[in-house]
């Protein structure tokens, strides 16, 4: 399939390729002119690497651009070579064979005639009659024309399967010539990494090539493919029973298969298993990798923390004295515990202090000269961090500096032999960050210097895999301080005092209408939902001034139902952002992105190019929103302003886009509204946690309105049972901070020196 949009795909045409007119590179999208019968016919669609000259064969519907008129949407496409001297001049001629023009392609056809691409596939030699081919450039010229026949046939091939163009080059890469030989031994293949075609559908394909369900290729790839889908749900490892029983109920095979082939992985380095007490732990390696640096890490530093052992009581009270405030005293021993260890912990609730104290645990340190980093996972939070704070503040990411190798495969310049040029690193939110990124920032991070952790426990863990903070703080190795205390000015906020009473498992008080927390009583969901987008339109603005897409955000629990992200989406964007003439916009499968739309980056995208102001740079990141600014239908390019930095999307970028009028509470961690309205209905019974309801109450600065029943209110405050998560950070840290032998580790001896 070429297209991302269903379309009847019933109407045939060929032709000869006569103008490439525009060519998206990373995506395949083209138009091109066609000669054929009916005329010159223009043609768009995800065509991959075509060229002047080439014959096609497509599938498609005829459409009416309101601009380029009448085309030829391309569904589904075949090639075959040119044909006629003509043909065969202008494909040579076009380019497709770099350092290949089209005076010399005229030689070589005037030379050979229609016989002449074959003569270059099974003879090249015979180039070298013509004057200016060498005989290196006539094996150039033979080699990169079996490239590009080999890179159609594995095109056709997996175009049978549905796969498009852009995953054909990267098996072609991987495997080139022996890429149709390599699939159909072992379909599974495409699962691996760099092509990462998903296993449920390779797994089509495999049944369809006649791959039985106990093939052991299927059932390592099968084994991998859970592990991953229960890293994308926050687990960083499964216990081996429950990892079994997945695998078997998935794939349907007995357990001696799945013994033999769990084997295989760890044998072949897929896969890590690791015992702890009685019980056995089966990660992906990175994840293992991740999980015991950290604890070693963090375990060499606290052994060095005897080092900053001092009194700090006199600075306290002079930033007392020069800010004329009064700590309470979990405030003064969470800023000693800051000065005087290698790593802390601060956490606390809103309206508890927290920013008030990390701000004088900053100015006691700027006054002993310390270079000092801030940082938080999200641009939000960073920015938020830097204006509370008054210091500037960095994303992990930036503050690492990402960076790639020579594959392609992400990295950071900031590791152990490049670390952050910091004496203290204060990272924020770190409720939100997951093992893989927090691995990469204690990489970074000298053993000399000092780690300040902040963050709140009681919200929902990160999105990645993993359970950093609150493993961090189970373990009673890490000092940590928790603010309990509301100061009086957050006390008037029901806001602040809600989240607390939620927090304590204690019901909320919803009948006040005189704050700024109300409570709506709906049980329908059609009335939920109809409520959130009066709201949202037209009462918030009307009555408090509030902008519908800057002001206000929607925050749900699920992505499904009627008050679900999906649904809420898709009639906010109706209300707040009908069609236009005035707005272009452009259909990626059922979505339609217009003009004025507010949009989420749902993955991060380390390659995306941005520019702010005078400022370039690239990494646009999960759970970052912005406002498309235009949407251009000829290249289906769109151009996003995510708060001052302005990316352009190719068509096939959009699949980590989606409508972020409504968001889930998870995507809404490390940023603030003005108003949230939340929505709670009985299909989400099974995401009524009380850290989720919290979570989305704490987002809201000036309002927050929930939409529901008070007996589904009630039973997310009295259902404390948090959402498991597999992760052996917390043993880890025990075991190292529990070995006798303190010598330096290579890592570390690599990070002194």
């Amino acid at each position: 399939m070429l297209d991302n949009q269903k379309v009847d795909i019933s109407v045939e045409l060929s032709g000869s390729v006569e103008d490439v007119i525009y060519k998206n590179a990373d995506n395949g999208y083209t138009v091109i002119n066609l000669g054929c019968d009916e005329g010159l016919i223009a043609v768009v669609g995800n065509l991959g690497d075509v060229n002047e000259g080439e014959r096609l064969s497509l599938r498609g519907v005829w459409i009416t651009s309101p601009k380029y008129g009448r085309q030829f949407k391309a569904a589904m496409c075949e090639r075959s070579m040119p044909e006629t001297e003509s043909e065969i001049s202008a494909y040579l001629g076009s380019g497709v064979i770099k350092g290949l023009g089209p005076a010399i392609a005229k030689k070589i056809v005037k030379q050979f005639g229609t016989e002449a691409l074959d003569i270059i596939d099974n003879d090249c030699m015979q180039l070298t009659v013509i004057k200016g081919i060498t005989s290196d450039k006539a094996l150039y010229i033979s080699n990169e024309y079996h490239k590009i026949t080999g890179v159609n046939e594995v095109i056709k091939f997996l175009g049978e399967y549905n796969f498009g163009p852009a995953h054909a080059i990267s098996v072609w890469s991987a495997f080139e010539h022996d890429s149709i030989k390599q699939i159909k031994t072992n379909p599974y293949i495409l699962c691996t990494s760099g092509i990462d075609i998903d296993f449920r559908s390779v797994d089509r394909m495999a049944a369809d090539l006649g791959f039985d369900a106990e093939n052991s290729d299927r059932v390592r790839a099968g084994i991998v493919y859970v592990l991953h889908e229960n890293a994308n749900a926050g687990h960083t490892c499964l216990p081996t029973e429950k990892l079994r029983e997945s695998v078997c109920d998935n794939l349907g095979i007995e357990r001696r298969q799945f013994e033999s082939c769990l084997d295989d992985c760890e044998e072949k380095d897929w896969v890590v298993r690791i015992t702890l007490g009685k019980r056995e732990f089966v990660y992906l390696p990175e994840y293992y990798l991740a999980e015991t640096y950290i604890a070693k890490k963090l375990a060499f530093m606290l052994r060095t923390s005897a080092q900053y052992e001092k009194d700090y009581s006199d600075e306290i009270r002079g930033v007392e004295f020069s800010e004329n405030i009064q700590y309470e005293d979990l405030q003064r021993a969470a800023i000693s515990a800051c000065l005087t260890g290698s790593v802390f912990i601060l956490t606390g609730g809103p309206g508890t202090g927290k920013t008030t104290t990390l701000n004088g645990v900053i100015k006691i340190l700027k006054a002993q000269k310390k270079r000092i980093l801030l940082c938080a996972p999200t641009g939000r939070a960073a920015k938020r961090m830097s204006d509370l704070t008054g210091e500037p503040a960095r994303t992990i990411h930036r503050l690492l500096e990402v960076d790639f190798t020579a594959k392609g495969e992400l990295k950071f310049k900031r590791n152990e032999t490049n670390p952050l040029p910091a004496d203290v690193v204060i990272a924020d939110e770190m409720s939100m960050v997951d093992a893989l990124l927090m691995c990469s920032l204690v990489r970074a991070i000298k053993p000399t210097s000092k780690f300040i952790m902040v963050g709140d426990s009681n919200q929902l863990p990160s999105v990645g895999a993993g359970n950093v903070l609150k493993d961090l703080i189970a373990s009673h190795y890490i000092p940590s301080v928790e603010l309990k205390e509301i100061f009086r000015q957050a006390a008037q906020s029901l806001i602040v005092t809600n989240a607390h009473r939620i927090v304590n498992g204690e019901f909320p008080v919803l009948d006040d209408r005189q704050n700024d927390f109300f409570f709506m009583n709906k049980s329908l969901e059609s009335d939920i939902a109809g409520l959130v987008i009066q709201l949202a339109k037209q009462r918030l603005p009307d009555t408090y001034g509030f902008s519908p897409i800057d002001d206000i955000q929607v925050l749900c629990p699920t992505k499904m139902g009627m008050a679900g992200t999906k649904e809420l989406n898709k009639q906010l964007q109706s209300a707040l952002n009908p069609p236009s003439q005035n707005k272009a916009e452009l259909k990626f499968f059922d979505v339609i992105f217009r003009t004025g739309d507010k949009v989420m980056q749902t993955k991060n995208d380390y390659d995306v190019l941005w520019t702010k102001n005078n400022e370039k740079g690239s990494g646009i990141f999960n759970g970052d929103i912005g406002i498309i600014r235009s949407v251009d239908r000829f290249s289906q390019n769109v151009t996003i302003d995510f708060e001052g930095r302005v990316a352009i999307y190719t068509s096939e970028m959009l699949r980590r886009l989606e409508h972020a009028y409504a968001i889930t509470i998870h995507k809404s961690q490390g940023s603030e509204y003005d108003a949230v309205i939340i929505p709670i209905t009985a299909f989400t019974h099974n995401l009524l946690y009380r850290n989720l309801l919290y979570t989305g109450v704490t987002r809201a600065k000036k309002m927050i309105i929930v939409i529901g029943t008070k007996e589904l209110v009630k039973t997310m405050v009295d259902n404390n049972r948090k959402m498991l998560r597999y992760s052996l950070l917390r043993p880890l840290l025990e075991k190292e901070m529990n070995r006798k032998d303190t010598e330096e580790t290579d890592d570390e001896k690599t990070q002194s020196d």
